[in-house]
């Protein structure tokens, strides 16, 4: 676990319903609209998470836990 944060506080952070998270993260709906996963990646972003692309890392695409954003 990268930050402690449950799904209702992502979805918070993020304003998309807790429902969309659980459909997402249970494999129900395979993708996110755009701006749901923009929203979710920035709020994710201002906690420190880092995206990394498969061309950062040897074993492919993941995340990284930096500096929170203030």
């Amino acid at each position: 676990m990268l930050i402690d944060w449950t799904g209702a506080q992502l979805a918070d952070a993020a304003a998309v319903s807790q429902d969309t998270l659980r459909s997402f993260e249970s494999g129900r709906t395979r993708t996110l609209s755009r701006e749901n996963e923009a929203a979710i990646r920035k709020a994710l972003e201002a906690q420190g998470v880092q995206f990394l692309e498969s061309g950062q890392v040897a074993s492919g695409p993941g995340v990284a836990l930096g500096k929170a954003q203030s």
